[in-house]
């Protein structure tokens, strides 16, 4: 293992040239072993970002809201979601708060235009602008009203003294096993707890070696991690590597990313869970790590069309001519796992 702050991960080649280097660490954890390999400094804090949606979410489904509303899975992968802005999200999310007698102006999430082509293009041709149900956390801030009503809490769900973020602050430093005084504000204008990078591994681990009947948290957890893998297309959109990566898999491993270069997994057949931070915050770095690891775990056909994309490439310009590659750097092709 080694202990540099950060190591190289992921390089960037244009033609002959290594034009970049993404450096970052890795945490893969082993329930019931703890962590069994490291890159870097492995007990960093960070912010997790977006890749503790399904922490997030477990107030919702352990206080028996989700049942209490009829939840199905496809609810319960759009409350762990970064998603595209697609029909299928907006759609979904609108029927969602409808049942629950609410609206978007409910949301207090922020409007965001969304990132699918076809849902951008149709607003603009209509000369509308994007809602809140656009912004790419309305599936989780959905569930956070949920949970909310179901409570009897009141309408500043986001607030960090709000009854839901001190469910959510309980369930985090219990998964991770660690306290987590600090949090920051997301882009979604939720809390984000902080924690140590081998923290979020181990919390990863905790839903990969969850049971059905370990309790109503580890229930919670299950139903959370196979929602994510029974539609993945929800927890993110076409062309995202959440979505062709779980897809790749074949409900192997659920994953997720984080802004900032953050991205998760966890794998029930093995009982690990894997966190890693990419120090600039490129996505193509985690998108690249995350990828590889888990071909080395085996959850994931390294030679599979979809896992070359992301660790080799090819990069192409804007005329389709092939210019660069991406190359998986030393410290994380000799990872023994």
């Amino acid at each position: 293992m080694t202990t540099n702050a950060n190591e190289a991960l992921v390089e960037v080649h244009r033609g002959p040239v290594l034009e970049c280097t993404h450096r970052g660490q890795v945490a893969i954890w082993r329930h019931g072993e703890g962590l069994i390999a490291g890159i870097g400094d492995t007990e960093a804090r960070i912010l997790p970002r977006s890749s503790s949606k399904m922490i997030q979410a477990l107030p919702l489904v352990e206080s028996g809201a989700a049942d209490a509303r009829g939840l199905t899975p496809e609810h319960l992968a759009l409350s762990c979601a970064s998603h595209q802005g697609a029909a299928i999200h907006t759609d979904r999310v609108t029927a969602w708060l409808a049942d629950l007698g609410l609206s978007e102006s409910d949301f207090r999430c922020g409007v965001q235009w969304p990132n699918d082509v076809p849902a951008r293009d149709a607003l603009i041709c209509s000369h509308c602008g994007p809602d809140q149900r656009h912004n790419n956390c309305s599936g989780k801030h959905t569930g956070f009203l949920t949970y909310s009503q179901h409570i009897g809490a009141g309408p500043e769900y986001v607030d960090p003294s709000h009854p839901l973020q001190a469910a959510i602050s309980e369930a985090w430093d219990d998964v991770t096993d660690e306290p987590n005084p600090e949090f920051a504000i997301d882009g979604c204008s939720a809390p984000n707890f902080s924690t140590r990078l081998s923290g979020l591994a181990r919390a990863m681990a905790a839903y990969a070696a969850a049971t059905p009947d370990g309790g109503a948290r580890q229930a919670a957890m299950v139903r959370l991690r196979e929602a994510m893998m029974l539609h993945p297309d929800l927890v993110a959109g076409e062309g995202r590597a959440c979505t062709r990566l779980m897809r790749a898999m074949g409900q192997r491993a659920a994953i997720k990313t984080g802004a900032e270069g953050v991205f998760v997994a966890i794998v029930p057949e093995l009982k690990i869970g894997v966190a890693l931070k990419i120090a600039d915050g490129a996505t193509r770095g985690s998108e690249a790590a995350i990828t590889h690891i888990l071909g080395a775990l085996g959850v994931l056909d390294p030679k599979h069309p979809e896992a070359l994309a992301f660790t080799h490439g090819p990069i192409r310009n804007w005329n389709g001519i092939e210019t660069g590659h991406y190359r998986i750097a030393d410290a994380l092709s000799g990872l023994q796992l």
